[in-house]
């Protein structure tokens, strides 16, 4: 599932929203007109974008990000998967070398994060023009384009999860008696699979990148009204679509430790696992598949995020004070002005002398209200999601998890022992002699004598009894 910001002509597939964000075609380089996305943006603008001049802070930036990247995968590999996750909690779906990719990719987007400030120092230091060059969250891309880009992403990775759910549950062998003959025949060869998987993902998303990108549907034009959205009911849609994501990875059969006994091949490929003989690198099929909802569940928390802080005056957009609609300025003389209040409803209600007619008439009118609810209602959207992940990590909690060992290791080493000491081992040889020399007597127990120096049995009682008459003599005297 995604959720995409999409604009009026974008096409309403099914989990689509009328979202007014993006509609505002504001040029790219004027603040209010870029796409910001917090860390994502930093990542973006410090690897691929605001490059200097001088070849020589190019080679410097390239380095860093190269840097960051080492340093990224080091960590998600040595510290994150191999400490955290296998040896301290103990989750069944990392053991050995399964998600360390996923791990690493997530800890090299940390890492290029930090580098990208630390670049930023540099830049202060010995940049003539460091703010020009500055790395922030702005991405340089205007937000028509990024909602596209971002709805085109979403929607190849439902494609292809959608694809590859469907491939493993033909191939499986958990329910035999189910579409058992459409499945036979699916499994006489891995040709045909391999076939309609790569053929279907082709022209699917060849279909769906044109509808986005062209703008050949239009969801207003569909909608006419229908359906009119608020900012609080886009907040609890993209709520639910970031739950229906975690449902996706919950309710597979080998959820929550991934661990199954059935090779089942990868969709598009012969076999269950990728190797690359160039180097260490494998893919199982379950990362292969989850991997890219993660991927999605990213976007989608994006989308989430844009609905609680959307504000129409800050994307060349106003409202109607009586019906709350929105209205999106199209014409570029008043956004390049980067002046809002050119584009309130009072000012654009006025006579254009070219014209005749209000300047209202020339913008966008899209079905799309603007409440102007509070921050805390809003964050109200955001209580399916905190469910739904108690719910993912009690279920990983409870049953995904290797019991602690049980070996007497702890750790893969042993317990670590108490120091000797020459005091304590001292005193705990006193307290063996005397409790040996005591606890058995001549007549005490028939079965627990013990045998004296001289030979004979009930030694260490006659030696006491000597002591004491000895010591009573010496008392009489």
């Amino acid at each position: 599932m995604s959720l995409t910001s999409l604009t009026p002509s974008t096409p309403p597939f099914p989990h689509s929203t009328p979202l007014p964000l993006p509609t505002s075609h504001l040029p790219s380089l004027p603040p209010p007109t870029e796409s910001n996305i917090p860390v994502v943006g930093n990542v973006f603008s410090f690897v691929a974008t605001k490059y200097p001049d001088e070849w020589i802070w190019v080679m410097v930036k390239v380095v860093m990000w190269l840097i960051a990247i080492l340093c990224g995968m080091l960590v998600g590999k040595v510290l994150i998967h191999g400490l955290i996750f296998k040896r301290i909690l103990r989750l069944k779906m990392f053991r050995d070398e399964q998600g360390s990719w996923m791990t690493m990719f997530l800890t090299m987007i940390v890492s290029l994060y930090m580098f990208s400030y630390v670049y930023n120092l540099i830049l202060l230091i010995g940049h003539s023009e460091a703010c020009r060059w500055q790395i922030g969250s702005d991405m340089d891309v205007t937000n028509e384009s990024m909602m596209k880009a971002a709805a085109t992403c979403t929607w190849l990775g439902d494609l292809i999860t959608a694809l590859m759910v469907t491939d493993m549950m033909l191939q499986d062998n958990l329910y035999p008696h189910w579409a058992q003959r459409f499945r036979d025949l699916y499994r006489l060869s891995n040709v045909p699979r391999i076939l309609i998987f790569w053929c279907g993902s082709i022209v699917v998303a060849t279909v769906v990148i044109f509808l986005i990108v062209s703008d050949y549907i239009s969801w207003d034009e569909l909608n006419k009204g229908f359906v009119e959205t608020t900012e609080l009911s886009r907040a609890f849609l993209a709520s639910f679509i970031l739950v229906m994501d975690l449902l996706i990875v919950m309710q597979d059969w080998d959820f929550p430790h991934f661990t199954s006994t059935i090779d089942v091949n990868l969709p598009g490929f012969s076999t269950h696992i990728l190797h690359w003989k160039y180097a260490r690198i494998s893919v199982t099929g379950k990362w292969f598949n989850y991997g890219i909802i993660f991927l999605v569940m990213m976007l989608d928390l994006n989308m989430w995020k844009n609905q609680i802080f959307y504000v129409p005056s800050a994307y060349g957009q106003y409202i109607d004070p009586e019906t709350r609609i929105v209205y999106t300025v199209e014409d570029s003389h008043f956004v390049n002005t980067n002046n809002a209040s050119a584009w309130t409803f009072e000012a654009r209600s006025k006579i254009n002398n070219l014209t005749g007619t209000p300047f209202i008439e020339e913008d966008m009118f899209m079905y799309s209200r603007y409440m102007g609810y509070s921050m805390g209602i809003k964050c109200t959207a955001f209580i399916p999601n905190i469910l739904g992940c108690i719910m993912f990590f009690t279920l990983v909690t409870l049953y995904g998890r290797f019991p602690p060992n049980q070996d007497g290791t702890y750790g893969g080493r042993l317990k670590k022992m108490r120091r000797s000491s020459w005091r304590r081992e001292r005193r705990s040889a006193s307290d063996l002699y005397y409790r040996d020399s005591t606890g058995a007597g001549v007549g005490a127990v028939g079965d627990r004598r013990v045998q004296g120096e001289g030979g004979g049995w009930g030694g260490g009682g006659c030696r006491l009894k000597k002591k004491l008459k000895r010591a009573k003599t010496t008392t009489n005297l």
